[in-house]
């Protein structure tokens, strides 16, 4: 069976049941993955790049319906290319720099996204969610041998033990139980594995909420991010608006205290809002309204994302305001943080003990991201009489005072930089560095070239594993890391960075050099997560064997019991 909206096709996926043994599944899975969104998906992919093979459970038999996340940051790009699934969302998908934020009918900030020559992609790419699932689901297909989604499969409860999970699944009007070494918990805001274990998020809910609405309608306007504050079509509201491909529009709009949100997305409700709207813009042509739904800010978290086997990524451990799109791209980062922590483990590469750096990371990142997300939120939607004399004075005031336009911006999605994780060393050569990535950074985008003078940039040569930068190495540089590779116990890889002409990665610019602070001789030890987690000026092979240590875990490694919540 399948279904088109606005220009795709939604393929009904068949639920198929295992074969079974007195209600138990024979086989027993390394990984489950319960969930089938974007980021369950990725994490199974993340795994597979390991060799690590999982199982991914989804209660639906189609690709989600709606646009909900569609705002790709640049950093969940380089995830999605380092997956091998880059290609179709850069296809499909609209990338924008800039965006322009309105009082009434006025103009009060134009803004503009980092963005220069080095980098090969852009700030922001706009895609429907149902195409994100689609492409993941389609890299999936393509590694049969180490992933399997099983459709139409709901988790109904679950227990574990220090060796494993035991889950109960239904497929169809069929129960039945299976085991696992590990469980990922990618089941949402609605968490089933969550509720099972009795976890609770702590935070904040915010009283402002929205409805969110895809229209369809031919627009040739740019792709850009656009924001009313109190527009006349709508007083009293704020709306926000984002051009998607297949001539597919998003419109997000407060609702007011009082108005019933389950009602208010109702066609006669949300058809009046979107006329006026289009009405004042001058939007006089024909229109479509094909997907509606509601939502509430919340910065709500687990206070730990590791609980015995069962380890939990995106909306299941972590909710931020849509403000900013950090929901979808932080889960791209849960997955690909956790999936090579989790691989090392599984591969007796790391201890157990490695695996609590991913909740030490992630919920620093989650506390970073509701840092600038509640600002943003308590400006678009103000929790408080006095939060929006405030916000109404400095939306007045804004197009005659710049200084004030800074807190009208929205502080877009930004990569975390894990600065106190307990996978940084930090050298003694480090405090000579007086720019570039330090520890825990991500690391930053540069053009160079490859031997044959064509673009190669920086993080599109990084292998899985760990990767070794090096900066203008000599010939008896190269042959000692060429040998210390060789011998390594773990994956590491090493690119050569140079000025030289015959260089395999060539800083024609000298754009390594000036970002990194790389004199000759420079070492950068980059994570498989792309993080940079020691830098040196100088190969020492003992010092990075130790950093390698500490980064998987295993410096002065102690035993870890594994705690089972009950």
């Amino acid at each position: 069976m399948t279904d088109t909206m606005q220009g795709f096709t939604f393929h009904e996926h068949p639920a198929v049941l295992p074969p079974l043994v007195n209600g138990s599944e024979g086989k027993r899975h390394k990984v489950v993955i319960a969930g089938g969104g974007p980021v369950g998906l990725a994490a199974a992919l993340a795994l597979a790049t390991y060799g690590i093979p999982s199982l991914v459970i989804e209660a639906d038999t189609t690709v989600c319906k709606g646009s909900r996340a569609i705002c790709l940051s640049r950093r969940s790009l380089e995830i999605l290319d380092r997956l091998g699934t880059l290609a179709p969302f850069l296809a499909k998908g609209l990338g924008w720099t800039e965006g322009r934020s309105f009082y009434r009918t006025d103009e009060i900030l134009h803004f503009q996204m980092p963005h220069g020559p080095e980098q090969r992609l852009l700030p922001m790419t706009n895609l429907q969610q149902y195409y994100i699932e689609q492409f993941l689901v389609e890299a999936a297909e393509a590694q049969r041998d180490l992933i399997e989604v099983r459709w139409g499969t709901s988790l109904d409860a679950l227990t574990q033990d220090t060796d494993g999970v035991t889950l109960t699944l239904r497929t169809g009007g069929t129960s039945y139980e299976t085991g696992c070494d590990w469980l990922i918990a990618c089941d949402g805001a609605r968490s089933k594995a969550r509720q099972e274990l009795g976890l609770r998020m702590n935070g904040a809910a915010y009283e402002g909420r929205y409805v969110i609405v895809d229209v369809a309608v031919d627009l040739d306007w740019p792709t850009e991010r656009l924001a009313w504050f109190d527009p006349p079509s709508n007083p009293g509201r704020t709306m926000l608006m984002h051009r998607q491909p297949d001539n597919v529009w998003r419109l997000d709009y407060q609702l007011h205290p009082g108005e019933d949100g389950e009602a208010m997305i109702k066609p006669e409700n949300v058809l009046p809002v979107v006329e006026a709207h289009f009405r004042m813009l001058g939007i006089d042509k024909p229109w479509q309204l094909i997907w509606s739904s509601t939502y509430r800010a919340s910065a709500l978290s687990l206070d730990d994302y590791v609980h015995g086997r069962v380890l939990f990524a995106g909306d299941a451990a972590h909710l931020v305001p849509i403000f900013g799109v950090r929901g979808l791209n932080s889960g791209f980062d849960d997955a690909f943080n956790l999936a090579w922590k989790l691989a090392y483990v599984i591969q007796g590469r790391a201890p157990l003990a490695l695996l609590d750096s991913y909740s030490h990371e992630r919920h620093f990142a989650w506390r970073t991201n509701i840092t600038h997300a509640m600002k943003s939120t308590e400006f678009m939607a103000p929790p408080s009489s006095g939060f929006r004399l405030m916000r109404d004075a400095v939306l007045s005031l804004a197009g005659q005072h710049p200084a004030l336009r800074s807190l009208i911006n929205p502080r877009q999605s930004s990569v975390i930089h894990y600065d106190d994780s307990p996978l940084n060393t930090i050298s003694a050569d480090d405090a000579s560095f007086k720019r570039g990535p330090a520890p825990g950074a991500a690391l930053p985008e540069v053009k160079l070239a490859d031997p044959r003078g064509s673009e190669a940039y920086l993080t599109a040569q990084l292998r899985d594993g760990f990767n070794l930068l090096i900066y203008d190495a000599d010939e008896r540089m190269r042959g000692a890391v060429a040998s210390w590779t060789a011998a390594a116990g773990l994956p590491v890889h090493a690119l050569f960075v140079s000025s030289a002409d015959d260089a395999d990665l060539r800083d024609v610019a000298g754009q390594f050099a000036e970002t990194y602070d790389a004199a000759p001789h420079a070492v950068f030890l980059v994570r498989p997560d792309g993080h940079v987690c020691a830098r040196w000026r100088s190969f020492d092979a003992g010092a990075v064997e130790n950093a390698i240590a500490v980064a998987t875990g295993n410096a002065d490694v102690q035993s870890r019991q594994i705690r089972v919540a009950s």
